[in-house]
């Protein structure tokens, strides 16, 4: 008896498409988080990892849709692995099931860390995009999450007693962003 076919699609921002990633591939479910790569903090890669079972197979268009980080992609590969399900990357066509030989591992740590090495070029070049943009007077960073009017209202009533959480809840900002707001002006 053969599993199951999940799919693991990721992307990074709310406008990227999913469609293109398993465009195709026969699959029994699909798993999709809307999250950075970064690291392993995704509910959906959680919820694929927990449903999988001994037989199944997981689908991922390539390795940089399932990790930025090659400690990580190691990790959740393993993860996987480890409960006999295999990992199929479509674009790599390179299939993992725990088995590996030296080959395969050394595949998967050299494409996995062309991941990590991108994602650091992307950090590069966005850092450096800032620096120029602050230097021409274009960046002037994110705006206030409360109008002057908004957070004297919220320091008062913080001052009164009101929770925190609750605050935040009503003016629709983080606890962080309410203390932000209650420490004192620099002087």
């Amino acid at each position: 008896m053969t599993g199951q076919t999940f799919g693991y699609i990721r992307v990074s921002t709310l406008d990227q498409n999913t469609v293109r990633q398993l465009d195709g591939e026969h699959l029994d479910r699909v798993f999709m988080d809307r999250a950075s790569g970064k690291d392993q903090n995704r509910p959906q890669l959680e919820a694929m990892i927990d449903f999988a079972r001994d037989g199944d197979t997981v689908l991922v268009h390539s390795m940089d849709r399932l990790a930025r980080n090659l400690d990580d992609l190691r990790a959740i590969v393993r993860r996987l692995t480890e409960k006999k399900v295999q990992v199929r990357f479509v674009k790599e066509n390179l299939t993992f099931t725990g088995d590996e030989t030296a080959m395969a591992t050394f595949l998967l740590s050299v494409m996995g860390a062309f991941a990590e090495f991108e994602r650091a070029l992307i950090r590069e070049r966005q850092r450096e995009g800032i620096t120029l943009a602050k230097k021409a007077g274009v960046y002037k960073g994110r705006g206030k999450a409360l109008n002057a009017g908004q957070a004297a209202d919220l320091v008062r009533r913080a001052a009164t007693g009101e929770a925190k959480a609750a605050l935040a809840r009503e003016f629709g900002v983080s606890r962080q962003t309410v203390y932000q707001y209650l420490q004192p002006e620099p002087q």
